[in-house]
């Protein structure tokens, strides 16, 4: 039972100085951002830092591999629902758009892009458990449809990399600009979507 307590107890703490993390690596970056400002906001002390993450880098790559999840599941969920693969490629360009092209992640992209050019490790690892998770999965859903009957325009591997591609370009393009450029509009992103599923032979 003690056991148990400790471990509850430790994973609040843990959850709280993650979220306080998150929220002031966002605010004000991460080189910005000391221990000291993570305490005050979570409330616990330096040793509790030092005991569940090792160091500042360590609660780094927490915020980061916890929040930056891939659109696996995602995809799963959404290619479960029995629509057209045309119906069911606007719905997933939808939310990852939304999911991409969140404030927050995009914070955290740029903190991921800044910390790669010290961390080639760091760099390898946010791209293996992000795109390329997300990428595998697309491609399998085309490969899927592929074997179903529908007549492609392209490898899967292709179609998947080309459909991803769109979302991540703006992505990137928002964190690096800090909103110089305009993010897309609903309107120029259903017609890019529409673009690719006539050059994908789905319309």
């Amino acid at each position: 039972m003690t056991d148990e307590f400790e471990c509850d107890r430790l994973d609040r703490r843990r959850r709280a100085i993650t979220d306080a993390a998150r929220a002031l690596f966002i605010e004000q970056g991460f080189e910005r951002t000391t221990l000291g400002q993570i305490v005050e906001r979570a409330g616990g002390s330096l040793a509790t830092i030092y005991k569940l993450f090792g160091n500042k880098e360590g609660l780094l790559d927490a915020v980061v591999f916890e929040k930056a999840a891939s659109g696996e599941n995602l995809i799963r969920e959404i290619t479960q629902c029995g629509a057209s693969p045309a119906d069911t490629l606007r719905r997933l360009a939808t939310v990852l758009y939304e999911r991409f092209l969140d404030p927050d992640d995009v914070a955290l992209v740029r903190i991921v892009i800044a910390r790669s050019i010290d961390d080639a490790d760091f760099a390898r690892r946010f791209f293996e458990s992000t795109a390329m998770h997300t990428r595998r999965a697309l491609e399998h859903t085309f490969a899927r449809w592929e074997a179903q009957g529908v007549q492609l325009r392209g490898s899967p591997d292709m179609l998947a990399e080309v459909f991803l591609g769109l979302m991540v370009s703006d992505m990137q393009t928002d964190a690096i600009s800090h909103g110089v450029v305009a993010r897309p509009s609903a309107e120029r992103i259903a017609a890019r979507i529409e673009f690719f599923l006539r050059g994908a032979g789905l319309i």
